[in-house]
């Protein structure tokens, strides 16, 4: 019993970490889904505008909504492949450890029917019993070999799970190794209609006036600053005392991407890319009035009002604050989000910084506030 035991609390040890990665591609399963759901669905308006003869520039933001779409779609998908590839690992090692388990069982079950053939050959059990100088001996002797059998018994049967046990775990082996192939797959059908998309964009684009390309450039920038009223959000920043020593003077800040660099700045606004993943942090202590779902691009928009001062996080992938929230200098608020540039149709990533003054009247300069002293 002890033996089973031990056995009993070595599988669930194992299986433990099993269930909690199968947990994850499944939920990695759904987003994938929603993605997918999400381009055919652009795929079948992109064939519409194609089919009615819609104009260059609605086809190229309906292709540009699309690139960028399958490009999360292709981040996705490669996370799974990272997921399904150590499940296999994980099931390999597992088949490898319940194969040794049933080695270790077969070998003692085996010596086990050996020893029985032998008492039977010779009679050793009647030899045993017949040995016996007393009825309670004779009695204890027969006690003793019911407990051998009882164990031998106990023995075939754990011989029998373990078995059990390979097969289930072969079939999960042989199971995720094809959803792993398939989803590879996926992933290179995926990166061919991403390499067609960005052709026919650009195709697209080629077909336009210079005149007609600065002007659908121009819109879609636009598209893609703050949706929100910085005159309501001025409201909320009244009597604010968090990194109210803040002024139109305060330089020497950091950027607000971690390793990024300046693409261009306009007035107050600035153009900031960086890596995949990369940190946005606030440039200056202050306490976030607003965090919101950009409907545009599908980003998240942060507003962090430093006294009455207020800086604009635009074009987050994720956001790490919550409204009302104290944030120090240099705090991480989120991750850089992605975006398609028009010119080249390649992916990059990239927030839209903005700064703000209590007043409309007084304009500030996005510059300014990473000039060094």
């Amino acid at each position: 019993m002890k033996r089973l035991y031990i056995l009993t609390l070595m599988l669930f040890v194992l299986l433990s970490p099993v269930m909690a990665q199968t947990s994850k591609i499944e939920q990695q399963k759904k987003v994938i889904a929603n993605l997918e759901r999400s381009i055919a669905r652009e795929e079948r308006q992109l064939a519409q505008l194609k089919k009615s003869k819609a104009s260059a520039e609605k086809q190229v933001r309906s292709l540009t909504k699309q690139i960028e779409r399958r490009n999360a779609l292709i981040r996705e998908t490669s996370r799974q492949i990272k997921q399904l590839t150590i499940e296999v690992r994980n099931s390999e090692r597992r088949l490898k450890e319940l194969g040794g388990q049933l080695t270790t069982l077969e070998q003692n079950a085996r010596e086990l029917v050996r020893a029985a053939y032998r008492n039977y050959r010779f009679h050793n059990h009647l030899t045993f019993l017949f040995s016996a100088r007393s009825a309670a001996e004779i009695a204890r002797r027969i006690a003793m070999l019911r407990v051998a059998t009882e164990y031998r018994v106990a023995e075939m049967r754990r011989v029998a799970a373990v078995r059990k046990d390979v097969q289930v775990e072969r079939a999960k082996l042989a199971k995720r190794k094809d959803e792993l192939s398939a989803t590879k797959r996926r992933l290179d059908n995926q990166r061919k209609k991403l390499r067609a998309d960005m052709s026919s964009a650009k195709r697209a684009i080629s077909s336009m006036s210079s005149k007609q390309q600065s002007v659908m450039r121009s819109k879609m920038e636009h598209e893609d600053k703050l949706n929100a009223a910085i005159k309501q959000l001025r409201k909320l920043t009244k009597g604010n005392k968090a990194g109210a020593s803040f002024s139109n003077m305060t330089k020497n800040l950091h950027l607000p991407v971690v390793g990024g660099r300046v693409k261009r700045y306009k007035g107050n606004m600035a153009e900031i890319t960086g890596k995949e993943g990369a940190a946005v942090i606030s440039i200056y202590e202050g306490k976030v009035v607003d965090v919101k779902r950009n409907k545009v691009n599908n980003k998240y928009d942060v507003y962090i009002a430093h006294g009455e001062y207020i800086t604009s996080y635009a074009n987050l992938s994720a956001v790490s604050v919550a409204k009302g929230a104290i944030v120090r200098r240099d705090q991480r608020i989120g991750t850089i989000g992605s975006a398609v540039n028009i010119s080249t149709m390649e992916l990059e990533y990239k927030i839209v910084f903005g700064i703000y003054a209590p007043s409309p009247e007084i304009k500030m300069s996005a510059a300014n506030c990473f000039k060094k002293e």
